[in-house]
């Protein structure tokens, strides 16, 4: 193990130490979707009536073409699209009811990434646990913490502007995780990450699975990231759910491979 390596995982296990673990309540799944639908102003219809469950602890993916709704999906489960039809429940509450108590429990790394280029990387982290409800020492240790973690402990001091795209991705999913939620959305979480980023960002998020029961739900076109991370996975086209299952489920003799499958789905469902 490298001595890099080695001061991530004391970082990480210092972390876990100093928050209290996430549970989630006696509710059952985690998120449910039930007919959830949003149809813009201009007539589109980037969901068509999506319906499942996923369980506490769990991780799920979304997969699906660009412009099948798996953003506006995630958008609305995250409370920051409002649905139009059918309803959604995060850790128990409506999104659109109680949208303030679903953002206490989530935390949401979007595909535009949300942070502040005027703040210093530290800065927009330490704001990040402040507007969770962390005490400024503990938001600033986590904030260093975190940031040793995903291996950006030498842009803490640099503004976020002066950073590269997927660096900048990076600061934006660790400032999700700031105050540890027990759900937590992903929109193509690793998207322009080269690939020792990459694993690393899929390290971090396995072990937050397995040491705290975080629940994962996440859109990515990275066939190798679906396999790597989701117990199950949702393919989804033209607004509406194909297909769900795991992984091996969605494979067969005929289409040996996730992609494969993917490829079946959407096309089939395209015809």
């Amino acid at each position: 193990m490298t001595s890099s390596s080695t001061t991530a995982t004391a970082a990480f296990n210092e972390l876990i130490g100093l928050a209290d673990a996430p549970r989630m309540p006696d509710i059952g799944d985690a998120v449910v979707l039930d007919d959830l639908a949003k149809t813009y102003r201009d007539g589109t219809e980037a969901v068509r009536g999506i319906s499942l469950r996923v369980a506490a602890g769990e991780s799920f993916g979304i997969l699906g073409p660009n412009g099948a709704g798996k953003s506006t999906t995630i958008g609305m489960l995250g409370t920051l699209v409002k649905p139009t039809g059918g309803r959604a429940w995060v850790a128990g509450h409506d999104v659109a009811a109680e949208p303030i108590d679903v953002r206490r429990r989530i935390g949401f790394a979007m595909q535009d990434v949300g942070v502040d280029g005027f703040a210093t990387t530290s800065e927009f982290m330490v704001l990040q646990g402040r507007l969770h409800g962390l005490r400024k020492a503990d938001a600033v240790r986590r904030a260093q913490l975190l940031l040793r973690v995903v291996g950006l402990e030498e842009v803490a001091g640099k503004r976020v502007a002066s950073l590269s795209g997927g660096t900048r991705r990076r600061v934006d999913l660790a400032a999700s995780l700031m105050h540890l939620p027990p759900i937590v959305f992903l929109d193509e979480p690793t998207e322009g990450l080269d690939p020792r980023s990459r694993g690393a960002i899929w390290e971090t998020l396995s072990a937050l699975r397995r040491r705290l029961g975080i629940t994962l739900v996440l859109t990515t076109h990275d066939m190798d990231e679906a396999e790597a991370l989701c117990d199950r996975i949702g393919i989804v086209d033209r607004g509406a759910l194909v297909v769900e299952g795991t992984p091996e489920s969605l494979t067969s003799a005929g289409a040996p491979t996730l992609e494969a499958a993917y490829l079946h789905y959407t096309e089939r469902q395209a015809a």
